[in-house]
């Protein structure tokens, strides 16, 4: 790639605008001293002397593929600390619960049709060639979970599929932000909690299948103390990734519940718990998100704090974003 863009700006004229250098962002050099860069940056290391940082480093639910890490490497390495702008500016996780029971029921059809060819796999192979294959039972049985039900799902949900004002679980301002922030969203973080009133619509009863994850971004002016003299952005741009934004790259991702959550018609379902998520052991750029939930129901007119007629017993779901 880094070939072919100095084909492209030698070949529209740009060679003496436009420098390409390759490498990873943590071990490249500016050529600072080659081409007389400079900052008005007092507290600058010297080698910051960028102005602008733009990056695509979002991936699913925005953190999946981990590639934040290196933009604040950059950030840190290289751009100017009081005026340097980072592009997106700004971005913000946000968990709904949703009704997605087509799908949900698909995973779970899948699921079973799985472990019963394993059923009659293990049968014919026992009675058929007299080998036991009963001793992977709960094992295949432990990756079929994983696949089928507790794999978050990419989808491209249409706006009334949520079903309860998103909670906005994570906030990053490009500006500030730290590897340890990169790292996921922790037990005991702001906004790591949800708490969502869902009512019947229209009348008819429907169930909870979920949870969807979803991002948006800013591209705007500095908020953080250290910038506030950076240039101002005159002309703001957002990206939204919710099923309100239509169709993107990312989609949402969707956590489906083992068992729906139904809903009954004059009574409120509310569902509170937390959300965490971890980068995967096995590889750094993949997660995994703990969403613990109980649900509980109360007449639709009746306060928040009034009579509860119904409270479930917590749940705990760890899923995989692949």
């Amino acid at each position: 790639m880094a070939k072919h863009a100095r084909s492209v700006m030698e070949a529209n004229g740009l060679a003496d605008i436009v420098t390409v250098i390759q490498g990873a962002v943590e071990d490249i050099d500016l050529p600072i001293e080659a081409h007389g860069l400079t900052t008005e940056d007092d507290d600058s290391n010297g080698n910051q002397v960028v102005d602008i940082i733009i990056s695509e480093w979002m991936g699913y639910f925005l953190l999946r593929e981990s590639m934040l890490d290196s933009v604040i490497v950059a950030r840190n390495k290289f751009l100017k600390p009081k005026t340097g702008l980072m592009l997106p500016s700004h971005a913000t996780m946000y968990l709904a619960p949703i009704y997605d029971e087509d799908e949900r029921r698909i995973s779970n059809q899948d699921y079973n049709a799985a472990m019963g060819e394993w059923s009659q796999f293990a049968d014919t192979t026992k009675s058929t060639y007299g080998v036991d294959m009963g001793v992977l039972s709960d094992n295949y049985e432990r990756e079929q979970k994983e696949y089928f039900l507790l794999s978050s799902r990419w989808a491209e949900l249409r706006d009334d599929a949520v079903m309860a004002t998103p909670a906005a679980v994570k906030y990053l301002d490009m500006a500030t932000c730290t590897l340890a922030d990169s790292k996921g969203i922790m037990a005991g973080d702001e906004g790591t909690t949800f708490d969502f009133d869902i009512d019947s619509k229209n009348g008819n009863a429907k169930t909870v299948s979920g949870f969807a994850g979803w991002f948006d971004t800013d591209f705007k002016s500095r908020t953080d103390e250290v910038g506030v003299n950076a240039p101002k952005l005159s002309n703001p741009a957002f990206l939204t990734t919710g099923p309100e934004g239509g169709y993107t790259h990312w989609g949402q991702q969707i956590f489906h519940t083992m068992s729906s959550i139904p809903l009954i018609n004059g009574e409120t379902t509310r569902l509170e718990g937390s959300i965490e998520m971890t980068r995967s052991k096995d590889n750094a750029r993949l997660y995994n998100c703990r969403i613990k939930y109980s649900s509980s129901r109360r007449k639709s007119e009746e306060e928040k704090d009034r009579k509860v007629l119904m409270k479930g017993s917590p749940v705990e779901h760890v899923y995989q974003i692949p």
